[in-house]
């Protein structure tokens, strides 16, 4: 008798592969019948796309007629940058070099006081980044290849090329008493840069191929300093969390060797529009300049010290949908506890373990598929809206919108599981519900509405939200002083070691949940 009854339980709830697709296939058919629950991922994709195409925001760029509009330059690789600097500059052509002592560097920063500080007033300051040294560009167009080598305000000498490369030279400042001298030698391509206490004993700092680059190339001092920014929540000038900042360096001792053309230093740059932070110019010296910059010569980035906005901003109403998603999936098992249908559940297949990993899969499939949807409207047109309104949006590459629309999706998806999880675990829907929102919406939404930096991002390294990280499409740069916080779209982790952290909260939550469900009565 018994025998007859195992075989035929093994006969009705099928084995192996077959009998989970019939699993997922029941599954399915609970959550595509009840219409509360359909209608919850369309509400779930429409606020996702409603706070992510918002009409109401405006920006300047384009607004104010001809000449309004915002651009950056693109670097060699591809990338948008800044490219702002005091340049004095001469041909060179062919092999040769340059070498200068940088004799004193000082700066500017914004006025303080006891409320806005006002654009026209300065203090003595250096910002970190504040550089000064000498370059090898090709041409002066904005976002062309160079090589320099440099001291800084904060960082001691630094080797720094086509933007987004630097390397460390020797510690320490620049003063009267403790001067630097610095080369920049090129042969064909290759640009070397070499750093000196006191021009007789050299230290080769770094050096940089530059693909394509000319026979005749500019070369000379420059300087410059960019914006000042602050981490805490301080208005600098007109409410803004930033402000310009300039930086004067005295450079002397200046030898050239080669093949240099017979011509005058002439200066590139921006000597006289704006604020007095941000003008610059040169005077000549018995052996060299005096030169006075603003601006940075570094990877474009959004944020305080940056221009704009990027494609993660749009997807700001994920949090919003996952909440929508949370009180589904969890549903999607507490409905059966509160309804005793579980028990029901449970007859048709006794393989408990089976039944949750079959919810699983529904609940995440149609999740993913809801979320890929909403993201891709999102990043598809929400630019174009931020656009009209002169909103500046930062370009992004089609692989990084793919992987931000997925990413975006499989967060939402692996989400959703484990508010299932906890479902599980916790029976009732309400609990299981705010469960959900404080271990995954919580946090983000604490980092993101003026949680302290630091507590912000060990937040985002340990909790689920560590999964928006998918959302990122710009980077952070070591040599770019910025806020880089979650409400500008910068995340400590990496976009798939985020995801991979609610991957290990989901799994997790999801072992214990069959186990649990194994474990207690229905």
């Amino acid at each position: 008798m018994t025998a007859g009854t195992t075989a035929m339980e093994r006969e009705d709830t099928g084995t192996g592969h077959d009998g989970f697709l019939r699993l997922v296939r029941a599954e399915w058919t609970k959550f595509r019948t009840v219409r509360g629950w359909v209608i919850g991922m369309v509400v779930a994709a429409g606020v996702i796309v409603a706070l992510g195409l918002p009409p109401g925001r405006q920006g300047s760029c384009g607004q104010n007629g001809p000449g309004s509009g915002c651009s950056l330059p693109v670097g060699p690789g591809g990338q948008e940058v800044t490219d702002d600097f005091t340049f004095v500059h001469r041909p060179l052509a062919g092999d040769g070099g340059i070498t200068v002592r940088v004799a004193s560097l000082t700066g500017l920063l914004p006025g303080s006081g006891d409320g806005p500080a006002d654009a026209e007033s300065t203090r003595p300051g250096l910002v970190p980044w504040a550089k000064a040294g000498i370059i090898i560009k090709d041409g002066t167009r904005r976002g062309s290849a160079y090589a320099a080598i440099m001291v800084t305000g904060a960082h001691g000498v630094r080797m720094q090329y086509d933007y987004t490369h630097d390397t460390a030279g020797p510690p320490g400042g620049v003063s009267a008493a403790s001067p630097r001298w610095l080369r920049l030698t090129r042969s064909g391509e290759e640009v070397t840069g070499y750093a000196s206490s006191d021009g007789t004993h050299w230290t080769r700092v770094g050096s940089a191929r530059l693909a394509g680059l000319p026979a005749t190339v500019q070369a000379g001092p420059f300087a410059t300093s960019p914006q000042y920014t602050e981490a805490i929540n301080k208005v600098l000038v007109s409410g803004d969390a930033s402000a310009p900042s300039q930086v004067t360096a005295a450079v002397d001792h200046l030898t050239l060797q080669g093949a240099w053309p017979t011509a005058t230093w002439t200066g590139a740059g921006s000597f006289s529009d704006g604020s007095p932070l941000q003008r610059g110019g040169f005077q000549r010296t018995a052996d060299g300049f005096t030169v006075t910059g603003s601006g940075d010569i570094a990877p474009a980035v959004p944020g305080a010290a940056g221009l704009g906005t990027t494609i993660t901003q749009t997807l700001v109403g994920t949090f919003a949908g996952l909440i929508a998603v949370a009180v589904i999936a969890t549903m999607f098992i507490t409905a059966e506890y509160r309804r005793g249908l579980v028990r029901t559940t449970l007859t048709a297949s006794p393989r408990r373990g089976r039944i949750l990993v079959a919810k699983a899969a529904v609940i995440g499939a149609v999740t993913f598929v809801t979320g890929l949807a909403a993201a891709a409207i999102v990043v598809a047109f929400g630019p174009g809206i931020l656009r009209a309104n002169g909103v500046y949006v930062h370009a992004a590459t089609t692989f990084t919108e793919v992987r931000v629309v997925v990413g975006t999706a499989a967060l939402l998806a692996v989400a959703a599981v484990l508010a299932l999880a906890l479902g599980t675990m916790l029976r009732r829907s309400a609990i299981a519900v705010t469960a959900a929102i404080v271990v995954i919406v919580l946090p983000y939404l604490l980092t993101i509405t003026g949680l302290p930096t630091g507590a912000a991002r060990w937040l985002l390294r340990i909790t689920p939200a560590s999964a928006f990280a998918v959302q990122q499409s710009t980077r952070q740069y070591a040599q770019v002083d910025n806020v880089y916080t979650p409400a500008d779209g910068y995340f400590p982790l990496a976009p798939w070691a985020g995801f991979a952290v609610l991957c290990a909260w989901a799994a997790l939550a999801l072992g214990l949940a069959v186990l649990l469900f194994r474990r207690r009565d229905a």
